[in-house]
């Protein structure tokens, strides 16, 4: 019966494809949250949490809004999981503004997942008997503000819909449509002063980020008693200004991030099923599923490089590189990344590429060839120096 089994069944591979731990993937609901929405950090690897220096650091980090001034909106679109030829697409918009009164930033972003649409039939027979699509959908708000000139906190507030089919199957009671909310709560340490002896000075160009997203109770779709938790995810790391001079600038990112779902087991005496932990407990239970030194197998490392050449103002071009590893054990995604971008006056184009194909078994993997393209408007703020963070073109304060 092709219908909703075959779209939870996509969902669930969705979840594989993109969730942090394969032994959690069937415990998350919802997994299109843990997508990279935009190209910017697509090319460096889906890294990003210490950058967070436009519009999109609703999703990466929303405290590091609180650097920046002015207004800026981007509109991002990827044809998803190309390999299959299937009608998934992905679109994400986000908006940042900066308002003096609060001290602080207002933002919001929109998350739309296309699964297509798909032909309903009966146990009677193949004939089709109608249509449905499906989707799922995320709206998110947020504020951000600096605590200190280095320390800025930031958070989000996140309605979730998610549409798999209008109906449930023949004699099913319910429908495949459920509706939750999250948050989440992040930081961004940017250091004014900071100088490392033998190192050198790195004021202003060294950046250390943490995120927790997806903080939340459990999404249904027929009864509470099937109720699966939402991907709530741990995300930190660095970026560094590696070169900052005349007209170029080269910026290195790096991110860790695990999946805090703490799986579905059946009990060791009796075999009954038991379901996974909810929030909060789930924050710690998701570190003890298995032995410690496996837990930290399922962290997921991401990094980047992002070269820029040009001043504010005039034309800038970037080019991206990045690097994105999983644990074969725990999902195994391997990928490289590319990407390119371009900036003038106040708007910005970017586009990113992933490449699978180098790596061995990953020739045909889902993700690979996935493109995204990102356009950015940016107006209101004051002209970023070539010096130091915000890196590139955005405006910062």
């Amino acid at each position: 019966m092709r219908k909703i089994l075959f779209v939870i069944v996509l969902t669930v591979f969705s979840t594989l494809l993109m969730s942090n731990s394969a032994k959690a993937q069937g415990e998350a609901a919802v997994p299109f949250l843990l997508l990279a929405p935009d190209s910017r950090a697509g090319g460096i690897g889906e890294s990003g949490v210490a950058l967070a220096d436009n519009a999109n650091a609703v999703f990466w980090n929303p405290a590091g809004i609180a650097f920046l001034d002015g207004s800026e909106v981007s509109f991002t679109h990827s044809n998803w999981l190309p390999q299959f030829n299937l009608d998934l697409f992905y679109e994400y918009a986000a908006y940042r503004q900066y308002v003096p009164s609060l001290n602080g930033s207002i933002f919001a972003s929109i998350t739309y997942m296309n699964f297509g649409e798909f032909i309903r039939t009966s146990s009677m027979g193949p004939e089709p008997i109608g249509t449905f699509r499906s989707f799922d959908a995320a709206a998110t708000i947020g504020y951000a503000t600096k605590l200190t000139p280095s320390l800025a906190l930031g958070g989000n507030f996140r309605l979730i819909h998610s549409r798999l089919a209008e109906k449930g199957t023949e004699l099913e009671q319910g429908k495949g449509i459920a509706t939750t909310v999250s948050f989440d709560i992040a930081m961004l340490y940017r250091p004014q002063k900071l100088y490392l002896p033998l190192v050198g000075d790195f004021s202003k160009r060294f950046s250390f980020g943490m995120n927790l997203s997806n903080l939340g109770p459990k999404i249904y779709y027929i009864d509470q008693a099937q109720a699966d938790p939402i991907p709530t995810n741990l995300r930190w790391g660095i970026a560094l200004k590696l070169l900052d001079v005349d007209y170029n600038s080269i910026t290195y990112t790096l991110d860790f991030s695990k999946l805090l779902v703490h799986k579905r087991h059946k009990d060791t005496l009796t075999g009954i099923d038991i379901p996974p932990d909810g929030l909060p407990k789930s924050l710690i239970t998701s570190w003890t599923d298995e032995p410690f030194i496996q837990e930290l197998r399922q962290i997921v490392t991401s990094m980047g490089l992002e070269y820029w050449y040009g001043m504010p103002g005039d034309f800038m071009f970037a080019f991206r590189t990045g690097f994105f590893y999983e644990d074969p054990a725990y999902g195994n995604r391997k990928f490289v990344s590319l990407g390119a971008g371009i900036k003038y006056d106040m708007y910005g184009f970017d586009f990113s590429y992933i490449s699978t194909s180098m790596f061995k078994g990953q020739e045909n993997h889902p993700l690979n060839e996935t493109l995204r393209f990102t356009l950015s408007i940016a107006w209101g703020g004051k002209p970023a120096s070539s010096k130091g963070f915000p890196s590139g073109p955005y405006s910062g304060k």
